[in-house]
This record gives C-alpha cells, sequence and structure tokens, in this order.
C-alpha cells in the first residue's frame, strides 16, 4: 500500500507539473509529496523529476513509468471510487494540439469555461510527441494533425483545414493572372514563406492542386504558421497557410488568393483522448464544447 501511494504522487506531480501543484490534489504538504517522490527515485535508483524554478520536468524514466502506471491507477480509483480530488476543486484539464489553432480558435472557445471555473493547462506541440505524452498520461485531451492508429486512443473528427495559396497584393498583381496560364511555374521567382524546410503544407498543395512535386526551396521558414502568416502580409513571398488562420486578412485585402481550385486540400484534424470515462468531469465539459464549436472553425 505505501509503494501505491508513492506511485500515486507520483502521477499525480507527473500529470500537474509541480510538487505544489500535486499536494493541492491530493491533500498532502509539499514536503510530504517531496519526500515521497525522494522515496520513490531512491527505490527505483533513477531521478524521476528535474526540478526546475516554477515546477518540475519528467525525465525519460518518468515518462516510461507513467506509461506503464498510468491506466492501471486510474483503473483501480474508478472501481474502488479513491478520488484524490473529491471535496476539492478539479484537478485542471491538460489540453495540447498545434500552437496556432489553440491561439486563434481554441482558447477563445473554451474562454466561457474558464469563467465558470474550470482550469486548463494548454501545451503547444507536435502531434508524434503529443500522442506519446497522451498515451503516458500527461495530457487528456490532444488536438492531432492526423488519426492515430491502434486502440490505445480514441479519435473522432473536430475540424476540417482547407489550406489555400496566398500572397500580398504586390506579389498577387505581378503573378495571379500568370498562374492561369503557366501554372506553378509562375510562382518560381517568388519567395516561399513555410514552417519548416521540407515544406510538407506546400507539397501537399503542389500534389493535390497541381499535380506535380514542388521544386522552388524555402526562402524563408518560421517554426510557426503565425509567424509565416506575418511574414507573408508583410509582403515576404508567398505560403500555404490554413483557411481559419488568415481569414481576417483575406476579409480585409491584406493577402490574396493566388489560386482558387475546385477542389482544395483538405486536412482534417481530431480530437484524441484515452478510452474509457475520465475521472475529472472538466474533461467531458472541455471535450463537449471544442465539438459543439469545432464545426464552426
Amino acid at each position: 500500500m505505501s509503494d501505491l501511494n508513492l506511485l500515486r504522487t507520483f502521477l499525480a506531480v507527473y500529470r500537474s507539473g509541480s510538487f505544489t501543484a500535486a499536494a493541492g490534489l491530493l491533500g498532502l504538504s509539499q514536503p510530504t509529496v517531496t519526500a515521497q517522490i525522494r522515496s520513490l527515485e531512491r527505490q527505483t535508483g533513477r531521478e524521476l523529476f528535474e526540478r526546475l524554478p516554477r515546477g518540475v520536468a519528467p525525465s525519460s524514466v518518468a515518462h516510461d513509468l507513467a506509461a506503464r502506471v498510468a491506466a492501471p491507477l486510474d483503473a483501480l480509483a474508478a472501481v474502488t471510487g479513491h478520488d484524490a480530488t473529491a471535496g476539492r476543486r478539479a484537478a485542471p484539464v491538460h489540453l495540447a494540439g498545434p500552437a496556432e489553432l489553440l491561439c486563434t480558435r481554441v482558447l477563445p472557445a473554451l474562454a466561457p469555461l474558464a469563467t465558470e471555473g474550470v482550469r486548463l493547462r494548454v501545451t503547444p506541440g507536435l502531434t508524434d510527441p503529443l500522442l506519446d505524452e497522451l498515451r503516458a498520461g500527461r495530457h487528456d485531451l490532444v488536438i492531432a494533425t492526423y488519426r492515430p492508429r491502434g486502440r490505445a486512443l480514441t479519435a473522432v473528427p473536430l475540424l476540417d483545414e482547407e489550406f489555400v495559396l496566398v500572397a500580398a497584393p504586390a506579389w498577387a498583381d505581378r503573378v495571379k493572372g500568370r498562374i492561369a496560364r503557366e501554372g506553378p511555374a509562375a510562382l518560381h521567382a517568388v519567395p516561399l514563406v513555410t514552417y519548416a524546410e521540407d515544406v510538407p503544407i506546400a507539397r501537399r498543395y503542389w500534389r493535390h492542386v497541381f499535380g506535380t512535386r514542388l521544386s522552388c526551396p524555402a526562402a524563408v521558414t518560421v517554426p510557426d504558421l503565425r509567424g509565416v502568416l506575418a511574414a507573408v502580409t508583410a509582403g515576404a513571398g508567398f505560403a500555404v497557410l490554413p483557411r481559419y488562420l488568415c481569414h481576417g486578412e483575406l476579409t480585409s485585402g491584406a493577402l490574396v488568393p493566388l489560386h482558387e481550385p475546385d477542389d482544395p486540400p483538405i486536412n482534417t484534424g481530431y480530437l484524441v483522448q484515452r478510452p474509457g470515462r475520465p475521472d475529472n468531469p472538466d474533461v467531458t465539459r472541455v471535450r463537449d464544447l471544442l465539438m459543439d464549436t469545432g464545426r464552426t472553425w
């Protein structure tokens, strides 16, 4: 039983990101949580958390341990009715996904829940590592850019992203008419702005719309589509962006669509969680609100 309590404390620290937050969730003092984690580290012979100025960061050993104990401990809590948060405020909802979507659509949609007392811990990142962390119990919900395989996670479609080829008006005046006549070759002299060196979104657009490979390299790379949007709006070149992200610029005329195909590329985003009923009812509230509002993005 002592070891089980150590594991419960470990999982609370892992999920909350700090000894202090875990202590509040478990109804323990912060020194008790610290002592229990040190005891578990002595038993395993490995460091589980890196102590930071604010909170802690899990080590690779902690990730592995969480992956092994999270589901059994959650199942045991459901069977026994053991709820570390009973009588206290609900635990935060840990939500993760693409930074651009979180900042421009998700957080505004969830604002009413925050005013009602729902606590959110939001983590931006790429889909692959976020899904690994979801399996390990680090997150409650992840917005993924593809449907994960296997039965370890459940996924439901959340939104469809339409991709558009855009540039500032000065570039559009020079090349838009030529694209209709010459195809993508008209863009060879225009700088390409993208979020990664291998230009995945633009490459997909070229294959889907033009039926050919993209041959021009990136002129500017910014690992955040909001940065790509800012650079293109300022006249740095052209880009392929999700329509939801540049809707305001397209409406105002700050950006112009360079090509409007009948069948634009579409990517479906998914809301992903581990199977089973979440212990925290606020997770369900967040999930349901996202599903209701995701259709309008």
